[in-house]
């Protein structure tokens, strides 16, 4: 099974602006349109069996909605993390209604939604969601949205897993999107994180990529692509690189997300 664990899409309205914006920024080119029907379909040609959709609330009045529109297109294999902003009015409460609607986690951007990953005013977040026992994705290492400050750094990120033991991280990017020697020092080897692959195939070698995995864990590592801005079949072609047995890949590649999420991966 093929479970990629970091993927996005747009309402249908939205699609079509969303993307050549962010890809202006980013400096990527996507390879999706961007919608939920265009999302499935690429998934379908790429091999990928089941998807969990990362969603991302940029404004403080933005989660109700984006929470609501993850919960409504989830289906047998398509999973959606919905979205907290920090700065919005009783965010907390916003974490238990994503629990109560059944979406499967919560996704942060720290740059995007512009606090620090270890700021103290997040740690009623990180408690709630570790009450919950709601798995937590955060956007780690550089963005090109502001590329002088890393708002959630593999040094930080080991911090806040310290700090909330029962809180289950997912360190999008490897620990680290263009940092990986420091995802490698600070982040490796901590119990209560994972670490998703999503864009690695454009910033690892296969040998620090095998390498990582095996240090910190290969089942704690989710096969991820960060769709539409790289193919899922690109980096599983990568992953296959990396030099893992069989048995391996099918744990990195479906297994630990199934586990992750309690869902049934057959």
């Amino acid at each position: 099974m093929i479970f990629d664990m970091h993927t996005h899409a747009f309402p249908d309205p939205i699609a079509a602006k969303a993307l050549p914006k962010l890809a202006s920024i980013c400096g990527c080119p996507y390879h999706t349109d961007g919608t939920l029907n265009g999302t499935k379909q690429k998934m379908k040609e790429w091999g990928v069996d089941a998807f969990a959709l990362m969603h991302i609330a940029t404004t403080p009045t933005q989660h109700t909605s984006v929470n609501n529109w993850a919960a409504s297109i989830q289906q047998e294999n398509i999973f959606c993390f919905g979205s907290v902003h920090p700065r919005a009015e009783n965010p907390t409460e916003e974490i238990r209604r994503i629990y109560a609607i059944g979406l499967k986690g919560i996704k942060f951007h720290p740059d995007y939604q512009e606090f620090m990953v270890d700021d103290p005013a997040l740690f009623p977040l990180y408690e709630e969601a570790a009450s919950l026992h709601l798995p937590v994705t955060f956007h780690t290492g550089r963005d090109p949205l502001s590329p002088n400050l890393v708002h959630a750094p593999a040094e930080k990120m080991a911090k806040i897993a310290d700090l909330f033991p029962t809180l289950t991280i997912i360190a999008a990017h490897m620990g680290g999107m263009d940092t990986p020697d420091e995802a490698e020092a600070c982040l490796l080897g901590k119990p209560n994180v994972y670490l998703d692959t999503a864009f690695a195939s454009h910033f690892l070698t296969p040998s620090q990529c095998e390498r990582m995995m095996r240090q910190h864990g290969l089942d704690r590592i989710l096969f991820a692509s960060d769709s539409p801005w790289s193919r899922s079949c690109d980096e599983l072609h990568f992953l296959e690189t990396c030099c893992l047995t069989d048995s391996e890949l099918e744990m990195v590649c479906g297994e630990n997300a199934c586990c992750l999420l309690k869902i049934d991966g057959k």
